[in-house]
């Protein structure tokens, strides 16, 4: 019914209806309306009856695609790959060309991916930083070794790898089956790294020793419990804390904690250097 108006859709199930339901004197009616060859088929008129009597609408009802839904590390991998090789590319053809409805590729970027849109405003942001960096290691040539860089990482605890990266070729049936929990268990795990050394590995995890989604809250928990004690042996009165755009990481009680540890040499979103 692509070819027909809706004012054309509704003028047919008028007649259809004025004719006592009855398609043989609907198609009668609508030959000196369409002509002979243009008028609609039979097929088309039960058609466009069953579809007003099921949806009360004369619109086509939009044929269902199949998206893959949830976090799955298959997805994951099939976003992480899809970025590296088109960045620029909109969430919704993304969406479209992975099968990945588009509530959950957003998740995967954000999440899992901890990756962010760059704005108009962002080009200026890092222009600007830039420059302060620049400027600090001319005031400074030690400047580098005042910093202490830290991120967090997923690892699958499965033996997951990106498929894209592992094959089997073989010139007969292998007969092999592969079998894989339908949630993988994965950790998140943190870091902190230095010109002196590495500030050893944090895992979230809750009491019960599984992982634990990163949230604020729990970052904190991580600085207070883990980080802080790794510091008692450094001059912090010279050193630079870095972190990245994480939501748990830039709200502000989380940034107003640890400018009591390094004041003003706090470098992150919603910090001192921005």
């Amino acid at each position: 019914m692509v070819k027909y108006t809706n004012e054309q859709r509704l003028q047919i199930l008028k007649i259809y209806y004025r004719t006592s339901e009855s398609v043989a004197a609907t198609l009668r009616a609508l030959t000196p309306i369409f002509g002979r060859n243009s008028r609609p088929s039979r097929q088309a008129v039960t058609s466009l009856v069953k579809t007003f009597e099921s949806t009360y609408s004369l619109c086509d009802v939009a044929m269902p695609v199949r998206l893959r839904v949830g976090r799955s590390v298959e997805n994951i991998a099939a976003v992480e790959t899809s970025v590296a090789n088109d960045p620029n590319q909109s969430i919704p053809r993304r969406s479209q060309e992975l099968g990945i409805a588009k509530t959950t590729l957003w998740r995967i970027l954000l999440k899992d991916l901890t990756l962010h849109q760059l704005k108009p405003m962002d080009h200026s942001k890092r222009r600007t930083f830039s420059d302060w960096a620049l400027e600090k290691m001319r005031q400074d040539d030690q400047f580098h070794r005042k910093l202490i860089f830290n991120d967090e990482a997923h690892f699958w605890l499965n033996g997951f790898v990106n498929k894209q990266n592992m094959w089997y070729w073989v010139g007969e049936n292998p007969r092999v089956r592969n079998k894989k929990p339908f949630h993988p268990q994965k950790i998140t795990v943190w870091c902190g790294l230095h010109a002196s050394g590495v500030i050893e590995p944090y895992f979230f995890v809750d009491d019960s020793g599984r992982h634990a989604t990163v949230n604020g809250d729990r970052y904190r928990v991580m600085i207070i419990d883990y980080f802080w004690p790794e510091l008692e042996y450094m001059d912090l009165d010279s050193m630079w804390f870095q972190q990245d755009g994480a939501t748990s990481n830039t709200a502000h009680v989380t940034i107003d904690l640890l400018k009591n540890k390094f004041d003003e040499g706090v470098i992150s979103r919603n910090g001192p250097v921005d």
